[in-house]
């Protein structure tokens, strides 16, 4: 679903949107606003390319590796840049490729937003943290982020430009939810001790997205659920309220999973969401049960 009835101006008449990597969070965001309000949207999938061309979007090529043809005469046009893209070994890609022109180019700039993650907060054992917790990040994906927020922060500051960087928590919403895990059989109720996530409805992501762009807010912000909870708490209840056979319990320690999946379980804490609210944000989905009520099949 998407909230909005209908695409809604993100500002005045000269409103203009870049977006580096137009994926799931990010792609929401921008099918919410009129097509004439986004200059353009980068993909690595030339299918993906024909697909925003079809919507009336102007697609461009750009995998990180180099400056993708037709970008740097669409970010002339741009007031509103957002950066969707992770970074990598060699850092940021688009301050990569693009940070020269980004710092000192773009005159009519107004306004950065960066998609970072809650992992660079690291492991807290299942206490709190806010925006003023120290960084310690535990993956070497997380610690790129940290770097990649480090060099945004110090690209708008030199460029006097407001810079949002969004926080993200585990992400959710259509198409990706615990209900598509159950129908597919692969949803598991792994059990660790202690252990919590927050999560994160993706219109959410878009409607925090829209309240800082629109106010084009200098902040950094945790955007995230009211109520971190044990992962298997949440398969629990998405299986009571859409009919499905309950997963048996799988002890963490003795469950087959990917390194990847294993690490994810290597950072245990409570994110708040205080200082997004405190903007005036009101959530759509405050905790995962308001946001699989509305995703139940």
């Amino acid at each position: 679903m998407n909230l909005a009835a209908s695409p809604r101006p993100l500002g005045p008449p000269d409103t203009r949107l870049f977006t580096f990597g137009c994926g799931y969070s990010a792609g929401h965001f921008v099918s919410g606003l009129p097509v004439e309000e986004v200059v353009g949207v980068t993909t690595r999938s030339l299918e993906k390319a024909k697909g925003f061309a079809a919507r009336g979007l102007q697609p461009f090529l750009f995998d990180g590796t180099g400056p993708g043809e037709g970008i740097e005469a669409a970010l002339a046009e741009t007031t509103h840049l957002l950066v969707s893209i992770a970074p990598g070994e060699e850092g940021d890609p688009v301050l990569r490729q693009y940070g020269e022109l980004i710092g000192s180019g773009m005159p009519d700039l107004q306004w950065i937003g960066y998609l970072s993650t809650v992992g660079v907060y690291g492991d807290h054992g299942g206490e709190w943290v806010d925006e003023t917790t120290p960084l310690r990040p535990v993956s070497k994906r997380s610690r790129e982020r940290v770097e990649a927020e480090a060099d945004w922060l110090l690209l708008a500051r030199r460029r006097r430009v407001p810079l949002s960087i969004l926080r993200l928590s585990g992400i959710y919403g259509p198409g990706r939810n615990t209900f598509e895990n159950l129908k597919a059989g692969k949803a598991r109720r792994l059990v660790k001790p202690g252990q919590v996530f927050n999560r994160i409805h993706v219109e959410d992501i878009a409607g925090a997205l829209r309240l800082l762009a629109a106010r084009r807010e200098n902040a950094i912000v945790n955007v995230t659920d009211d109520e971190p909870a044990p992962p298997q708490d949440v398969v629990t209840h998405a299986a009571a309220i859409g009919g499905f056979d309950l997963p048996s319990e799988v002890d963490f320690d003795s469950a087959d999973l990917t390194p990847m999946a294993r690490s994810f379980y290597g950072e245990n804490k409570r994110v708040g969401n205080a200082r997004l609210k405190s903007l005036g944000y009101e959530f759509f989905f405050p905790t995962f049960r308001e946001g699989l009520a509305v995703l139940k099949p």
